[in-house]
């Protein structure tokens, strides 16, 4: 199976009114996808921020479950932080996820806007092969990612889409269907 890796990405990403911002790390952002990342068997989860205080607020959530305190209360949450990398863009994920799997991981692009886009069953497929490239999962923050992020992509997947016009999940929600239609059994 493709090596898999997850990035949640801070910036570049638009607001509700469509502005290209910066969003700000949370704690529950970083504890839940890591979480979801170790169990559908990521190599790496990648929190992407330019701001040098931002990945310094998310080191010390990070450091209070892996060293500190929460090290005692919790030893599956600190498991799942281990894969965490704090990172100040996509070329630095892109970078390590490379070291890590050994090849370029191949860009795929999710988004709740995405039109058309590669079926989850034709992506799973893609990733059950033997010998498939390592893949790199883009998750957005704010209301999704600018499109400059959609220029990069090597796959664009299909949005998650409910019953009616509704589609604004959280992130967090959003990447747990994403890996579990990936790799759920």
């Amino acid at each position: 199976m493709s090596a898999l890796f997850v990035a949640l990405i801070h910036y570049p990403v638009v607001d509700r009114n469509g502005r290209i911002v910066t969003s700000a790390i949370t704690s529950l952002d970083i504890h839940d996808l890591a979480r979801a990342a170790r169990t559908y068997g990521a190599s790496a989860l990648f929190v992407v921020h330019p701001m040098a205080d931002q990945r310094e607020f998310g080191a010390r959530v990070i450091d209070h479950w892996k060293d500190g305190n929460g090290r005692r209360f919790d030893t599956r949450r600190r498991e799942a932080l281990e894969l965490v990398h704090l990172v100040e863009n996509l070329d630095a994920a892109l970078a390590t996820a490379a070291a890590i799997a050994g090849a370029r991981p191949l860009i795929v692009h999710t988004s709740a806007r995405t039109e058309g886009g590669v079926s989850y069953a034709q992506l799973r497929a893609r990733m059950e092969r033997d010998d498939g490239p390592p893949m790199m999962l883009l998750i957005g923050t704010g209301f999704g990612m600018a499109p400059a992020m959609l220029e990069r992509a090597d796959i664009v997947l299909a949005p998650i889409l409910g019953p009616d016009a509704y589609n604004h999940l959280s992130v967090r929600a959003a990447a747990g269907i994403i890996l579990d239609r990936l790799r759920g059994h």
